[in-house]
């Protein structure tokens, strides 16, 4: 198998911290051991979350950084404008900008011209970066991955310059049928034409499409009946089973009954798809004496106040953390009894269920009924789950979790075997293996059976 010279282009990328970085980090860090020579395009000022510095020193000095400047603005920002944008009510963006008709008019504005996504305004630089390293560094293959979406643009643009030259699009999410309605920047009309034309165009001028998920695979796939069935690939996020944790604090005594402090930690952004409204209704609702057994600690970037607002109605009940680095945040999984998941999403698997389940931690999840969490939680035996818009479903599984405290721990047996596939090292080697078979230019008939195994589960 021949060096492939591979082009990495990730708006965020370490030093930003996040869950939207791990898979770009993880690459970048797993590939040089699969006979790839990997330079990375990322932006010098991401507008992320918080910095995890950490995470960039496990890159391998092979890899070549390009780091260039985008126009994006700071993330408090952004998610100010966002608010104004979908009228969501923030003391901060809504009240304080608002001012009659000069509000509406801004409001057009804004949602006219950051489309698909306010890291629009990196393409210019993007563009003529990408160029510059194909052709000086001899680049066999351009991966990009999304979102931000915008940066699907890039794909026609490189087509243009380059017709022959291996072009993989990775959507970490499913765009057009989930995100764009739970966590989209604008909603409008406009907003929607942009987006199905931006993903029209880059899955046409792709060579691969990488979806994350099996439901997100099919559902790309179905919008484009006249492109090839041996295009489309999943290989799903993963865990990283090789980054040291903090030492694991021993386990606190569970004899003393009700005294005993059930400890639930979610991890991760709080944001449209993890709007944690029925739960909070749900804990509400407890009898007293149990809403006294549990605390609960949310790690990471909340991001609209009327949510902060709400989880902090939960009185003593609640800690809320903020952002952590990612060695932090898998630390305090370490230390808890129950790792919690929120989703609304169909298609879409949040990164933390990965790190949940590589942490050998039982999962209490508020999910959507017919979504893919549901099936991996059911498939890898790794929790419990719930209708997340079902009060009362919710309000019972933390009622069974505090009246059986010590047997539903006792009772958890996740199916290891299958969880270890998900470790980031043997994903980033089947990766590596889909890179390296497109880079070939197979025939059909190799790529129609290359692509039923590859797109699998691994299961």
């Amino acid at each position: 198998m021949k060096l492939l010279n591979v082009l990495l282009v990730a708006y965020s990328f370490p030093p930003a911290g996040g869950v939207g970085v791990l898979r770009a980090a993880s690459l970048a860090r797993y590939f040089p051991g699969e006979r790839i020579q990997l330079d990375v395009l990322t932006t010098r000022n991401a507008s992320s979350v918080g910095a995890d510095a950490a995470l960039l020193n496990e890159i391998s000095a092979e890899v070549r950084v390009h780091r260039t400047v985008t126009l994006d603005v700071p993330f408090t920002i952004k998610k100010r404008i966002k608010a104004f944008i979908t009228g969501r009510n923030s003391s901060q963006s809504a009240a304080s900008i608002n001012s009659a008709g000069k509000s509406s008019f801004l409001k057009r504005i804004l949602q006219d011209i950051l489309l698909p996504d306010p890291q629009v305004t990196w393409l210019p630089m993007l563009a003529r970066t990408a160029r510059k390293i194909i052709k000086a560094r001899g680049i066999d293959l351009v991966l990009i991955t999304v979102p931000p979406f915008s940066s699907a643009l890039l794909v026609e643009r490189l087509r243009k310059e380059f017709p022959h030259l291996p072009i993989v699009i990775d959507f970490r999410d499913e765009w057009l049928s989930t995100t764009i309605d739970l966590v989209s920047f604008s909603h409008s009309k406009r907003a929607q034409k942009i987006a199905r034309s931006t993903e029209a165009s880059a899955v046409k001028n792709a060579t691969a499409v990488v979806a994350v998920t099996e439901s997100a695979r099919h559902e790309i796939r179905a919008r484009y009946s006249l492109e090839p069935d041996s295009k489309f690939h999943m290989i799903p996020n993963g865990f990283d089973a090789t980054r040291p944790r903090a030492p694991v604090f021993p386990a606190r005594n569970r004899e003393n009954g009700a005294a005993y402090k059930i400890l639930v930690t979610y991890v991760g952004t709080i944001y449209g798809s993890t709007d944690p409204t029925w739960l909070i209704q749900a804990l509400q609702g407890l009898p007293s004496e149990l809403k006294s057994r549990f605390k609960f600690r949310f790690i990471g970037h909340i991001e609209e106040p009327r949510f902060r607002d709400a989880l902090l109605e939960l009185g003593d009940m609640v800690e809320l953390m903020g952002f952590m680095p990612q060695s932090e945040a898998l630390a305090a999984i370490d230390k808890t009894d129950y790792a919690l998941l929120i989703t609304h999403d169909p298609l879409n698997v949040a990164a933390k269920l990965y790190d949940y389940i590589g942490a050998g931690k039982p999962i209490l999840a508020t999910v959507h009924p017919g979504g893919e969490v549901r099936r991996l939680l059911e498939e890898l035996r790794a929790g419990w789950w719930v209708d997340s818009r079902d009060t009362e479903a919710i309000r019972q599984l933390f009622i069974d979790t505090a009246t059986e405290a010590n047997s539903r721990l006792a009772s958890y047996r996740a199916d290891l075997a299958k969880i270890a596939q998900y470790e980031r090292k043997i994903l980033a080697q089947r990766y590596a293996g889909l890179l390296h078979w497109i880079a070939e230019d197979p025939g059909e008939d190799d790529r129609l059976t290359y692509a039923g195994q590859i797109s699998g589960t691994g299961e």
